[in-house]
């Protein structure tokens, strides 16, 4: 299953993929997530949202136990961050049944879709819209870099758009949902392969538009301009300073700038930033004091600046019993060799969807602790261990 993933949507220039939401990569993903639904037996669904569903037992049934993950990737992403929790949860499955398990509750695995938010800039719009976060209207006018609106993209990749919406009544029926994952971090490096996760930092992202003035770059003075790269560039460095300071994270990783001509002053620069901490007041002071560097810069550099909150997602700590079960089904019993609990600054649909069902998510040791890159990586003898884990997880949730 590995194999066949990793040819799709990989860039031949960077080494890093770049399956977008309903792109052509993301049509060969979901081809494959189908194919290996119908090849085991599975009933397959496609939800209204766009998500892929793969059942064993009854999809109407109450009670499922549900794991998955993602295919899409980050611009130039790796190949095991989303791919590695939906390839182990068919390979869990397969475990399972070759132990002979009798299942006592409908089991699914679901492959969520746009997760990583690259190509509309919001974060795990498939769940988000099923757990009705992220409403019809706002998601209706989402808009690619080209100008392409959501409902357009859906509707020329052969999906309704029509129909996107909460779905409460599906939640309804669901009462475990477990996500395998890789780290995203090096805190297993050192330790087990295969940890719980405790709870995810709250984190968003927030749009900075600079408006400065067009002009030539060869015959303006500098004290006749109003560039606002300067005080996009005072930001970033700023940023950076703050979120050292508070113990958190800020980064500024995608910019747009018009004219954009290499011998123009820019008219506009924009710039997002994508912030988290441990606390939602620690994440919330960082960003007015990132607000307010940049308001003072753009006052000097006589530029104007503009905010936008695009998304933001609170603290998510998972579900308490359903984390120590896993903990106790791994084997954590406060001795050396228990299972770690730990949290994570990253986002995950586990955690859009734990205000509405029990979630948990179990993470896959990452001995570089490089994600949303080429070089991201675990080793095969972790992600086994990992397919293992999600088996006795599944067993102990679906089949009592």
């Amino acid at each position: 299953m590995w194999a066949e993933l990793l040819p799709v949507g990989r860039s031949a220039s960077s080494g890093g993929y770049r399956r977008f939401a309903w792109n052509s990569a993301d049509a060969e993903c979901r081809a494959w997530f189908e194919e290996q639904a119908r090849k085991r037996g599975l009933t397959y669904e496609l939800d209204r949202n766009g998500n892929q569903w793969a059942w064993l037992g009854d999809p109407q049934g109450e009670g499922a136990v549900v794991t998955g993950s993602h295919l899409d990737s980050v611009p130039d992403g790796g190949a095991f961050d989303g791919p590695l929790g939906v390839v182990s949860s068919f390979a869990a499955l397969d475990e399972l049944r070759s132990r002979g398990t009798g299942f006592s509750k409908p089991l699914a695995i679901v492959n969520f879709g746009d997760e990583e938010g690259a190509r509309f800039g919001v974060a795990c719009i498939g769940s988000r819209l099923t757990a009705g976060v992220l409403g019809r209207e706002a998601a209706y006018e989402l808009r690619d870099a080209d100008g392409v609106r959501l409902p357009d993209a859906m509707e020329r990749a052969g999906y309704d758009p029509a129909a996107i919406g909460a779905d409460g009544d599906r939640l309804a029926r669901i009462g475990a949902f477990v996500e395998l994952h890789v780290e995203q971090g090096r805190y297993l490096a050192e330790d087990q392969p295969v940890g719980v996760a405790s709870a995810i930092w709250p984190h968003g992202r927030w749009r900075f538009d600079f408006h400065g003035e067009a002009n030539h770059a060869g015959t303006t003075r500098i004290e006749d301009r109003r560039d606002p790269m300067l005080t996009y560039a005072n930001t970033v460095l700023s940023a950076r300073k703050k979120a050292k300071l508070a113990g958190a994270l800020a980064t500024f990783g995608k910019v747009a700038v018009e004219p954009n001509g290499t011998n123009a002053i820019a008219s506009l620069v924009r710039g997002w930033l994508d912030s988290r901490a441990a606390d939602e007041a620690t994440l919330t002071a960082l960003v007015e004091e990132i607000e307010r560097a940049a308001y003072e810069r753009g006052e000097r550099d006589g530029v104007r600046v503009e905010l936008t909150r695009e998304s933001y997602t609170p603290v998510v700590d998972f579900d308490g019993p359903l984390r120590d079960r896993l903990a106790r089904r791994l084997g954590r019993d406060g001795a050396p060799g228990g299972v770690p609990i730990l949290p994570t600054g990253a986002g995950h649909d586990a955690g859009i969807l734990a205000s509405a069902i029990p979630t948990a998510m179990l993470f896959v040791r990452n001995p570089s602790g490089v994600s949303h890159s080429p070089a991201e990586h675990a080793e095969t003898a972790d992600c086994l261990a990992g397919v293992a884990a999600l088996a006795d997880v599944l067993e102990d949730l679906a089949c009592q």
